[in-house]
């Protein structure tokens, strides 16, 4: 079934017709690594992650880029705080963004370029910019010329006036117009810097997402994507260079936003102190439980995020790894899971999560009322698809928020009690019931023996 996008360049839903069909082209914007990423960072990279799963099952090669910032100001403040090389400071948060992702269920891109890593790249596409009379230097920077590309402003739909007003611009002497941007500047003896033909420097921001995208996938590339906070002026800029630098060819065919968190209502920020880590929150609630939350609203509206929310999650989560637990001794051929049509179909329809997991749902009922291994195995597909259901049923529910409880302690407390209600001592067995509980351990009698859960929100 054909997919379709809904794209910000034409501002419409379009069917998605990849340059080359072997070879299709995805660059979603990573994280610039100077902290642990707040959970809004994690709904791009959860949403952009199954769409990379379903364009994999419509094309035999796709090749996914999501690039990692690792020069940048707020890295170079950390680094003068703390009294350490930048090395120190982007090294320990690409680690924790990485396992931050993996415990999302994100599989890894399959080119995950650092900005240190292309500063060639990114010197030889400045100086193309300025043969071609797209930039110009001026002391010790370089920017670009926005009255120089007559489309400035398109992507965004905004005119130069409010685009200057939103990003409250810097308004340096140097440049001839307030909109132009830095591509290039001159780096302070304590600041990391790069020797170039303008002297020894580093990047601007917008500049090495640009290059960075056009060495991996070329000039012109089917899919940028990133959060719509990111729609001006970065992709905004991205757009004007990089069409500029590479003789006025198309730079993005679709471009794909996901909209911003909200928590309770409102918008998160710092200065409201609602700014929630997600390395914070995997510490307390089931990774699975954050990635299905991340995708329980469409990817371009407004998500709210909350406790009772969390809470929905996990319990929806139960539900459904409650009918495969049940389900455990259905055999079933693992090798080649199907997917369901109508998940699948939701998900074409310009990625609509809300809509594959409310036919995730119908599938769970369906495995609980049939039983058998087609119906588990449909489950278990459509789940795939979305990066859930991944895990063995046992160990979901033997997990205590963002970690594991001690399954030898409950193990031997379980048999303590069993051996307590053999000999009719009750009391020892009530007993051992409610330090269980104590523990956030439930506990269900049953045919098939003792089964244990434990709360994980």
């Amino acid at each position: 079934m054909p997919i379709s996008l809904y794209n910000s360049r034409t501002r419409r839903a379009e069917p998605f017709e990849p340059l080359n069909p072997d070879r299709v082209t995805m660059y979603v914007c990573g994280p610039t690594v100077y902290n642990y990423v707040h959970i809004g960072n994690a709904r791009g990279p959860v949403v952009f992650d199954v769409l990379a799963k379903l364009l994999r099952r419509h094309y035999p090669n796709v090749v996914y880029a999501r690039n990692i910032t690792d020069v940048d100001d707020k890295i170079n403040t950390a680094a003068l705080e703390q009294g350490v090389g930048i090395e120190a400071i982007t090294g320990k948060f690409t680690a924790a963004y990485r396992e931050d992702m993996a415990r999302l269920g994100i599989a890894p891109p399959d080119v995950e370029p650092c900005a240190t890593a292309h500063i060639d790249p990114i010197i030889a596409m400045i100086e193309r910019l300025i043969v071609d009379g797209h930039a110009y230097a001026a002391e010790g920077h370089v920017l670009f010329d926005v009255a120089s590309y007559p489309d400035y402003g398109k992507l965004s739909g905004r005119d130069t006036e409010e685009m200057i007003a939103g990003a409250r611009v810097e308004v340096a002497p140097y440049k001839k117009n307030p909109a132009d941007f830095v591509l290039w500047k001159p780096s302070t003896p304590e600041l990391p810097g790069w020797d170039s033909p303008w002297g020894r420097g580093r990047p601007g921001w917008h500049i090495e997402c640009s290059a960075m995208a056009g060495k991996h996938l070329g000039e012109t590339i089917d899919i940028h994507a990133g959060g719509n906070d990111l729609l001006f002026p970065h992709h905004e800029n991205e757009v004007a260079q990089s069409t500029c630098a590479h003789g006025g060819k198309l730079f993005a065919r679709w471009w794909l936003h996901n909209g911003m968190l909200t928590f309770d209502g409102r918008k998160m920020s710092k200065s409201l102190g609602n700014v929630l880590q997600l390395h914070e929150l995997l510490k307390h609630h089931p990774a699975e439980a954050l990635r299905l939350r991340l995708m329980s609203g469409h990817y371009r509206q407004p998500l709210d995020w909350s406790d009772a929310a969390i809470a929905q999650s996990v319990s929806t989560l139960d539900g459904w790894y409650r009918v495969l637990r049940e389900l455990a001794d259905v055999a079933m051929d693992t090798a080649a899971l199907p997917v369901s049509e109508k998940v699948e179909a939701a998900l074409c329809d310009d990625l609509n999560t809300p809509q594959a997991l409310a036919e995730l749902s119908v599938l769970a009922d369906a495995a609980r009322a049939q039983g058998t291994p087609e119906a588990k195995a449909a489950l278990l597909g459509g789940g795939a698809l979305l990066g859930l259901l991944q895990q063995d049923p046992e160990a979901w529910f033997k997990q205590a928020g963002g970690a594991t409880v001690d399954a030898t302690r409950v193990e031997a407390l379980l048999e303590e009690r069993r051996a307590a209600r053999a000999a009719r001592d009750f009391a020892r067995a009530d007993a051992i019931r409610a330090e269980l509980a104590a523990m956030g351990v439930a506990i269900e009698d049953g045919a098939q023996g003792t089964r244990w859960s434990v709360a994980k929100a």
